[in-house]
């Protein structure tokens, strides 16, 4: 099983705090700040080799100290890093996260320098089974899933509504879209208590794009279709501490278990619980949980 994995690269740094800052104060953390590699398809990366899949990553860094530290992280879980990109003289994208740990919320600062993408865009080569994409690299995304097309089985995770992640999600074999995105591309209500809004945004994705589509619901978990029949899979109560890449790990997660052959509501329901175990621990990368405690967190 060969994966592959597009996107965005980041090194993020995350300040645990009690509660949100107050503007124009200053504050103290008792806590030691965390710092790993970050972005979704990294993320999704970084998640699928961990758990023993031999998967590749086609993104880009800069020649600094954090796109130093990327490469190390994936050389550890064995992630293929031939087709990622190093920059001359430009920074690694960085994230500066201030995790709530009173409400698990939290809120990113990204800071990417301009031209921080491929300067030629290269051919992918490689029998890969499943491809997964972000949004971003959009012309290497979209040349890949092209090229693929009836030889892999491509999965977008679509976090925001802006058009390369649309034109790419039109592509897609799997349009895996945040409840941000449902909202902002059908432009319809979407109230977590009120299931009929949701089938109705569905509904509006489903006629849109061709694959099939998922929305995540955060800590409600995830809702499709399946012949006809809607399905809320519902996510488990947990205390969550930090939020940071939930929903990238949740998009790993599922890319691995639908390439195991489970059933679509099983890949759901088993990547709810990794996303839910993550919030649980402070640092994207570093909340992944291991395979064998979601399955067994699955079998209690």
């Amino acid at each position: 099983m060969k994966i592959l994995c597009i996107g965005h690269a980041a090194y993020d740094i995350t300040l645990p705090v009690d509660k949100f800052p107050i503007e124009n104060k200053k504050i103290r953390i008792n806590v030691p700040k965390v710092e790993c590699g970050g972005g979704p398809a990294a993320t999704a990366a970084y998640l699928l080799s961990y758990w023993g899949l031999e998967t590749s990553f086609a993104g880009v860094v800069g020649d600094d100290l954090y796109g130093s530290r990327i490469k190390e992280e994936f050389k550890k879980v064995g992630v293929d890093i031939t087709y990622l990109e190093t920059k001359p003289s430009l920074n690694t994208t960085s994230s500066y996260i201030i995790a709530n740990r009173d409400n698990g919320s939290r809120t990113i600062i990204t800071s990417k320098d301009k031209g921080l993408e491929f300067d030629k865009i290269k051919d992918i080569e490689g029998d890969f089974d499943y491809i997964l994409v972000d949004g971003d690299e959009e012309e290497l995304s979209l040349k890949t899933i092209l090229k693929y097309k009836g030889k892999s089985i491509s999965l977008i995770d679509a976090g925001k509504s802006d058009d390369k992640t649309i034109k790419l999600a039109s592509v897609a074999d799997y349009v895996v879209c945040s409840n941000d995105f449902a909202r902002d591309y059908t432009k319809m209500p979407l109230d977590y208590e009120n299931l009929d809004t949701i089938k109705k945004i569905y509904d509006k994705l489903e006629q849109e794009f061709k694959g099939k589509v998922i929305i995540t619901l955060e800590k409600y978990g995830s809702f499709t279709k399946i012949d006809n029949e809607y399905h809320l899979v519902p996510s488990i109560n947990v205390k969550a501490i930090d939020s940071t890449g939930a929903g990238d790990i949740y998009h790993g997660a599922l890319l691995y278990f639908i390439s195991q052959g489970y059933p679509l509501l099983d890949a759901m329901r088993l990547s709810n619980i990794t996303s839910a175990i993550s919030v649980t621990r402070v640092g994207g990368r570093y909340s992944i949980p291991t395979l064998e405690e979601v399955l067994k967190y699955a079998n209690r």
